[in-house]
């Protein structure tokens, strides 16, 4: 269980170097000063409206393949445990080595949509709806609750806290643009500096520590591989 955590700990983590996420959240925070009004009711909209769908989505897909393993007596052998870990752990290692794209930067459209808050709250939906089933640190981790036999008693509150941690860097932007003081202003423009310097890095290093644990995992169970 613990081991479980941590790694679900270091997906939430990758997952919150989202740039698209920081960027609209922080163009939300620009247009609201242009606009002489506070940015919290159109960030906290959209935010919100990407927490429910991404914990909705890891709720669904729990208890779905949870449904379907029952449904079709799947069991998790020592077999399979191996070759998924040396699967991902591949998988993880082949991401982390393909060179870097384009940074992400919020749609042009989302002009229209910065200056109502419910609007936002639809594009964060829209958003979540996109990213949620595309995630590929979110679905490892769904998948290694599912692959819990029993599920754990509070995988549901493990799912919250893990859409909520991973939501910490556009919350952290937020907070950061309410505040007035120079040191928070300061603090805010480091915030997005280090996301957009640092981030993708740091995706790579903890993509390659995961890969190389899951494939030392499998390796561990070689004996069942065969």
């Amino acid at each position: 269980m613990v081991a479980l955590l941590f790694a679900l700990a270091g997906f939430a983590f990758i997952d919150s170097l989202d740039l698209l996420l920081v960027g609209v959240t922080a163009a939300i925070v620009v247009d609201s000063r242009l606009g002489r009004k506070s940015p919290v009711p159109g960030g906290v909209s959209f935010i919100a409206g990407v927490f429910a769908v991404t914990t909705a989505f890891g709720l669904l897909a729990v208890l779905g393949i949870d449904f379907l393993t029952d449904l079709v007596d799947f069991e998790l052998t020592p077999t399979i445990h191996a070759w998924g870990a040396l699967g991902f752990g591949l998988a993880l290692l082949v991401v982390a080595c393909l060179p870097p794209g384009a940074q992400a930067e919020p749609p042009p459209w989302t002009a229209t949509f910065r200056r109502r808050p419910w609007l936002l709250g639809v594009l964060g939906i829209a958003i979540g709806l996109a990213q949620a089933p595309t995630a590929i640190p979110y679905l490892a981790g769904l998948a290694m609750i599912s692959a819990q036999n029993p599920l754990p008693t509070l995988w549901p509150l493990i799912i919250v806290a893990y859409c909520a941690l991973a939501l910490v860097p556009p919350l952290v932007v937020l907070a950061l643009a309410t505040r007035r003081s120079r040191a928070a202003q300061r603090f805010y423009r480091k915030v997005l500096r280090a996301v957009t310097r640092y981030g993708p890095v740091s995706v790579r290093i903890v993509f390659v520590l995961l890969g190389i644990g899951l494939l030392a995992d499998g390796a561990l169970h070689s004996e069942h591989l065969w």
